[in-house]
């Protein structure tokens, strides 16, 4: 039986309850109070928000990738850089080496030109065709395949027996620079696979294969980017070379080591490309690029450049490729020149190199950096212009020194030559790699299937070749006329400005065609970024 309660325990839970609704309410009441929200989420809240923008924007200039997909796909195109500008350094550094140290730096005038020249026509012909004919990964290697064999065969066959297969040829003539030319053949012939590959490695190796499988937002924030790999690859080929290879006994030890790095590369060059073509499809083109693809005839060479004539479009960027490589080639000669007498024994010369290389790839890295937020914010036309304003402010202190001074009177004033020159060729190096690539490469996106693969290839390695070769040219007359480079600095420096005149006109012509082309697709790029 329940007993009744007690009227004094009755108040006493009357009292506990209340005490309890109370304590409920107070704490209803807290949480409620507009000011201890502010104070303790929101607050909390707008200082997250706060500092997520901050880092957004922190990231958008740094490293705009987003996603897996977009990861995956950006650092395999950026390892396959990588290692075919480390296969491109190494072999540079070497051909100049081989040539410069046994043939001289006139040398290279005469090479590019009878040499490199009709080997690019040669080349471009047959790329012309077999890119009618072969499937995109088959190009991709008959393409690369027959550089890397030579350059293994090189060592392995040639230097071997340099004693009986350079006796093979003998020159009676009075030039000296052909007859050096001839009884040092072999390395001539690296010196001319070694400069077909470095306009063939980045122009059609690595840049068609990233206009292939890169959408046009995705190149705005991509290949900006890809240019850290032409910084840093050239950093560490460049102290393999100093710091590895040149620390060998002889030039013969020292290429072995060297092959053995192009070879790595060359491998792995190969299984990369082979992932990205198995991992990602092609990008679609417009219904127009299809019917133009579906339509396109096999063109033969003269057709070929035929056709780069009738675009202005390819016409103004065929300019800018000329003019970059005119304008490098008329001071690098004698950049060289100086650098033989100050550095004569091959070693020595390699490891200079290599460091040089260094330099130029860390150099590359703070270009890239300006460049990529150039791009972003500037566009397009500012990008492209600051190489040829770069080379052309910085070429004045060299040209006065050539025109002012007589660098053989001194060691001193033979290190300062050779400083002013090492700058110049270093600028112009790193704004290449860091802005110039990536805006004419860019240039290429909204274009057909048929102006990219027969313009791409007739203005990558034709057009390139036609700038070193004429600037050889030019070099070769004014030493007849003049006696030497040094006695013709004037002339070379009234050229040389011209054609800068011709590369900046370019530039503002082409930039209008570009913006006009890809306006539908700038526009949506900032709503993107906030839709991820």
């Amino acid at each position: 039986m329940t007993q009744p309660q007690k009227d004094g325990d009755a108040d006493v839970d009357i009292d506990a309850s209340l005490t309890r609704r109370g304590l409920e309410l107070e704490c209803d009441n807290r949480i409620k109070d507009p000011l201890l929200i502010v104070r303790g989420g929101a607050a909390n809240r707008a200082v997250d928000e706060s500092t997520a923008r901050k880092m957004n924007k922190i990231r958008d200039a740094i490293f705009p990738v987003y996603g897996i997909d977009e990861m995956k796909k950006f650092f395999l195109l950026g390892a396959l850089k990588f290692f075919i500008i480390i296969v491109l350094t190494i072999t540079r550094d070497t051909k100049d080496t081989l040539v410069v140290t046994q043939c001289g730096a006139e040398a290279i005038s005469f090479l590019k030109i009878y040499g490199v020249l009709p080997a690019a026509v040669l080349f471009t012909a047959l790329y012309g065709k077999a890119s009618s004919v072969l499937p995109r990964e088959v190009l991709f290697n008959v393409t690369c395949i027959p550089f890397f064999l030579f350059f293994l065969a090189y060592d392995f066959i040639l230097r071997p027996n340099l004693g009986v297969l350079e006796r093979t040829i003998t020159f009676e003539g009075n030039n000296e620079v052909i007859g050096k030319i001839l009884s040092h053949w072999t390395s001539a012939l690296f010196f001319v696979f070694a400069e077909i590959y470095s306009s063939v490695s980045i122009g059609i190796l690595f840049w068609k294969t990233a206009n292939d499988f890169v959408s046009p937002k995705e190149a705005q924030r991509f290949y900006p980017l890809f240019a850290y790999t032409s910084g840093f690859a050239p950093i560490l080929a460049g102290q393999y070379i100093s710091k590895f290879a040149s620390q060998a006994s002889s030039l013969d030890h020292s290429m072995r080591r060297l092959t053995f790095a192009i070879s790595a590369s060359a491998i792995l060059i190969l299984g990369l490309n082979r992932a990205i073509c198995a991992t990602y499809n092609v990008v679609e083109k417009s219904n127009d690029s299809k019917k133009v693809k579906k339509q396109k005839p096999k063109m033969k060479m003269s057709e070929s450049i035929a056709f780069l004539a009738s675009s202005k479009y390819l016409r103004c960027l065929a300019t800018m490729v000329v003019s970059y490589g005119l304008m490098y080639n008329l001071t690098e000669v004698s950049w060289k020149s100086l650098l033989k007498k100050k550095h004569p024994d091959a070693l020595s010369y390699q490891r200079f190199m290599g460091n040089f290389s260094s330099i130029v790839g860390a150099s590359t890295f703070i270009v890239i950096f300006a460049g990529t937020n150039v791009l972003k914010h500037l566009g397009w036309r500012m990008s492209a212009l600051a190489t040829p304003i770069v080379m052309v402010l910085f070429s004045l202190p060299f040209f006065t020194n050539l025109l002012l001074f007589n660098l053989d009177k001194s060691e001193k004033l033979l290190d300062w030559g050779v400083s002013i020159g090492t700058i110049l060729i270093l600028l112009s190096r790193s704004f290449k790699y860091g802005m110039f690539d990536a805006t004419t490469q860019m240039a290429y996106i909204p274009l057909d299937d048929e102006s990219k693969v027969k313009g791409k290839a007739a203005i990558d390695v034709l057009g390139s070749r036609l700038g070193k070769s004429g600037a050889s040219f030019l070099q070769q007359g004014l030493i007849l006329m003049f006696g030497n480079v040094l006695n013709a600095a004037p002339v070379v420096c009234t050229i040389y400005y011209a054609i800068a005149f011709f590369w900046l006109n370019s530039v503002q012509t082409l930039g209008g065609f570009y913006t006009e082309m890809t306006s539908d697709i700038n526009a949506p790029i900032r709503k993107d970024k906030k839709s991820r």
